[in-house]
């Protein structure tokens, strides 16, 4: 028994010594390899073990990040600026808002622009409501003024996961306006709802963009539309001289020779003039020949006397003193005299000939200066009431093919670049030539118009010649048309906050639209007003999409 426990004991010895000299040599192996790796040993020095410290290092180097699952809620606050956009328009209003993506439970805030479609401003007040319809199930909110003009803010709490709609709604005075929103989804967990709208961000093209956010565009003459598909034919563009209408201009001619005295001072082109009004005499009283002021005076003495002996004879044949004969002698010397008196004095006096005005209208043209010497027949002056005018137009002969089939035009003024419609102006087509001349190898075409506006007689405006067609074409207004080094291009809204510059091949061009024949869809939506300033934003750099936004 003794034995055996004294034998156990120096076995258990025996291991304890083995153990011990295994990891004697494992620590000398490590810091020699450790020694040879970070050279922390220099010659002649006492062996100093660092096995500790280079375990420790290496377990700092080797240690792996910790890319665990993040939170919900740290997830949302990497995401905090993702918001989702939508547009919608009605009849009389576009909204446009930006809104945190809508998740079942939590509160998200939508910010909308609301603008009127007649001249596209702000809306300034009124109640707006707004209403988030998923399957049935309605979360509404009501706003009574805007937080500035054209922006409400709006906090919703989706109540079901889905697919729905928002519905704008609003009140004014005397109308209520409704705007639909549809394919608006509501997801159940937050790290969905943001993936989503970054997915949907990622499809709004961005290249060749700029940011002009709608509250620059509400400072300024702006207006956005969509392509029309119309019938739009061949366009010939020229020019046409205004002239008054032959029934509506008289010219006025001296009727006796003589020397002209205006009888005003300041009579002159342009002054406007009342029917029967004195204009000017022609006096010739010094003339030695053909004096009208002799005539006159003789044609007044003749009258005198014949009117004299008339009387006398009436009261002589009452006591048959003369004959019948006589009596009718007199009074037939007496007519003559009143005839040639009569006519002598509506235009003539002991001064001269006076010259009245025929029409109420303006003086357009004075052909002679006060105290210069005419002649019989010759004009003094030309007056126009401006009520009817002509277009007189010169076509080259390339087009008379189609003359026959031009129904309309649009005209446009050269001294306040504005352009009418011939409907707008009661207007009408009158002639186009059939032959030219020797003279003048170009077509004449007339039309007739009202003066409803500032036309200037003598002057110039351009005219748009349309023809008749069954053709559809896609148009867009010439405001919306940019010109750079000949190339043509339009912004084409992709948000109402952001557009894009896109070249555009134009084709035929009248004094309001222009056909397109590539570059943009009919359903997309260009700028068609103020263009110009999207182009300088352009030149400034890009924009925050959400400068100038209250959040």
């Amino acid at each position: 028994m003794t034995r055996n426990i004294i034998f156990s004991l120096i076995l258990a010895f025996m291991v304890a010594s083995c153990h011990i000299g295994h990891d004697h040599d494992h620590d000398s192996d490590h810091s020699e390899h450790n020694h040879d790796k970070h050279n922390v040993l220099q010659e002649g020095t006492d062996h100093i073990d660092h096995s500790e410290d280079i375990h420790d290092h290496n377990n700092e180097q080797e240690e792996p990040e910790d890319h665990g699952p993040q939170s919900e809620n740290d997830q949302a606050h990497n995401h905090e600026d993702v918001k989702i956009q939508f547009t919608s328009y009605s009849q009389n209003f576009e909204v446009f808002a930006e809104a945190d993506p809508f998740v079942t439970g939590e509160s998200s805030m939508v910010l909308a622009h609301f603008t009127h479609l007649k001249d596209f401003s702000p809306l300034e007040d009124g109640k707006v409501s707004i209403r988030l319809i998923v399957d049935g199930n309605e979360t509404t909110q009501i706003q009574e003024t805007p937080i500035r003009k054209g922006i409400y803010i709006f906090n919703i709490e989706p109540k079901l996961m889905g697919s729905g709609s928002i519905v704008f709604e609003i009140a004014l005075e005397n109308e209520n306006f409704k705007i639909s929103v549809p394919n608006i989804f509501v997801y159940d967990d937050a790290h969905e709802a943001i993936h989503g709208a970054e997915h949907e961000n990622e499809s709004i093209s961005t290249t060749n963009t700029t940011v002009f956010t709608k509250e620059q565009s509400w400072l300024i003459d702006f207006a956005t539309e969509q392509p029309k598909k119309e019938a739009f034919g061949q366009v010939i563009k020229t020019t046409a001289q205004v002239q008054s209408a032959q029934a509506d201009e008289v010219l006025v001619s001296a009727k006796t020779n003589g020397v002209v005295t205006l009888s005003k001072i300041n009579l002159l082109e342009g002054i406007s003039v009342l029917k029967e009004q004195n204009l000017f005499s022609i006096s010739g009283k010094d003339f030695a020949d053909n004096n009208s002021t002799v005539r006159f005076m003789e044609a007044q003495n003749n009258y005198e006397k014949a009117k004299a002996d008339y009387d006398r004879s009436k009261e002589l044949a009452k006591d048959k003193i003369i004959s019948e004969k006589d009596l009718l002698y007199t009074k037939n010397q007496y007519d003559n005299a009143k005839v040639i008196y009569d006519n002598l004095s509506r235009n003539f006096n002991a001064s001269g000939q006076i010259v009245k005005s025929p029409i109420t209208g303006f003086i357009n043209q004075l052909f002679v200066k006060n105290g210069e010497y005419v002649e019989s027949g010759q004009a003094i002056m030309s007056i126009s009431k401006n009520e009817v005018l002509i277009l007189h137009a010169e076509i080259q002969q390339k087009y008379a093919g189609i003359l026959s089939s031009i129904n309309s035009a649009d005209i446009r003024t050269l001294h306040d670049n504005k352009t009418y419609t011939l409907e707008e102006l009661n207007g009408k087509i009158l002639s186009y030539g059939r032959s030219t001349n020797y003279d003048n190898y170009l077509i004449p075409f007339a039309f007739q118009i009202d003066n409803t506006e500032n036309f200037l007689t003598g002057g110039f405006v351009e005219l748009y010649l349309k023809s008749i067609t069954n053709e559809k074409a896609l148009t867009i207004p010439n405001s919306a048309i940019l010109e750079e080094q000949g190339n043509y291009f339009v912004f084409v809204q992709i948000t109402p906050e952001l557009f894009e510059k896109r070249e555009v091949k134009v084709g035929s061009m009248d004094g309001f639209r222009t056909e397109i024949l590539k570059g943009i869809q009919q359903e997309e939506r260009i700028v068609s007003l103020g263009a110009i300033f999207i182009k300088l934003a352009q030149g400034t750099g890009a924009l925050d999409a959400h400068s100038g936004h209250i959040h």
